[in-house]
């Protein structure tokens, strides 16, 4: 039989069509999920790190995270490195973008990087006093955190709460916050760390040692001290600030001088105001000839 020439054309067509491999069609729903996943797999370390020095679930803050960058690519996320939502506030120093949200472009917080954004979430959430009574809460009640911050109006949405709790649950996020929390005395309560010269340290209660400062983050005595110039012998008072790294060679801009009062030793101004000894003492030429007395104006940078 002779076959017609339109007749072939479409035989060697099916023929064609048969023989290539079958597409795989990805959905936008898998390439969101592949875009969930390695948000976790690459800022996991560091939410877990956030947990160890301020006591926030790692749950939490990836949950957080996914939500208002939407895993990394919002455009707050990708210009500004702002992975949480944060907006400038009257104490916002740092840069800044504009974005339309709840009202016309409103004013957002730039960072260098994803780890000063993870760090200043953490930040704002302990030294924000509407947040205080979240840290009351178990290092694993993730629900009882992600109902807190919609009650102290971290987010507008009415649904904000069961997103983040559907984000924990739909990934096992909660796995991360298991033994690895702030470790505490029983009934104890987590500080509230403070920034001081752009360092992290907390404030030391009464009756506290270092050795209890050390242990509730998880840090090496020897590196605490060494951070903060002391001895195995000298014992901080209560009210001194116990830094959590290392303290800088000069003062921020805002304390330049500092009159010497009665009581007052290198030591006890260096923790005030977050600058390392030597440095403090080269600046002034301290030294046993010119030693530190009452009513001297030191410079501070």
């Amino acid at each position: 039989m002779k076959i017609l020439p339109s007749v072939a054309i479409s035989l060697g067509l099916l023929l064609v069509s048969c023989s290539v491999p079958k597409q795989t069609v990805v959905t936008s729903s898998q390439t969101s999920k592949d875009a969930y996943s390695d948000y976790i797999s690459r800022y996991a370390g560091m939410a877990v790190e956030q947990m160890k020095q301020y006591g926030i679930p790692a749950s939490i803050t990836l949950a957080q995270g996914l939500l208002e960058s939407d895993a990394g690519r919002s455009s707050l996320a990708t210009k500004c490195n702002n992975h949480f939502g944060i907006k400038c506030h009257s104490d916002w120093t740092g840069r800044k973008i504009y974005h339309d949200d709840d009202a016309r472009q409103e004013c957002f917080r730039c960072y260098s990087n994803a780890d000063e954004s993870f760090r200043d979430h953490s930040l704002f959430l302990v030294n924000g006093s509407r947040y205080k009574s979240l840290f009351k809460l178990g290092p694993t009640d993730y629900k009882g955190w992600a109902r807190g911050l919609k009650a102290a109006g971290y987010a507008t949405s009415p649904t904000y709460a069961d997103k983040l709790i559907e984000l924990i649950e739909r990934y096992g996020l909660d796995s991360y916050d298991s033994g690895s929390g702030v470790r505490l005395k029983p009934g104890q309560l987590p500080h509230q760390p403070l920034l001081v010269n752009g360092q992290r340290c907390v404030r030391l209660r009464e009756g506290e040692t270092l050795k209890d400062i050390a242990r509730e983050y998880g840090m090496q005595l020897s590196l605490l001290r060494r951070f903060n110039e002391v001895d195995r012998k000298f014992v901080p008072p209560s009210g001194t600030n116990v830094y959590l790294e290392r303290k800088k060679t000069r003062a921020d801009r805002e304390h330049r001088t500092y009159v010497v009062r009665k009581g007052d030793s290198l030591w006890s101004i260096s923790q005030q105001f977050g600058v390392r000894m030597k440095p403090l003492a080269n600046r002034n030429k301290l030294s046993d000839e010119n030693p530190l007395t009452v009513g001297m104006t030191l410079l501070l940078r």
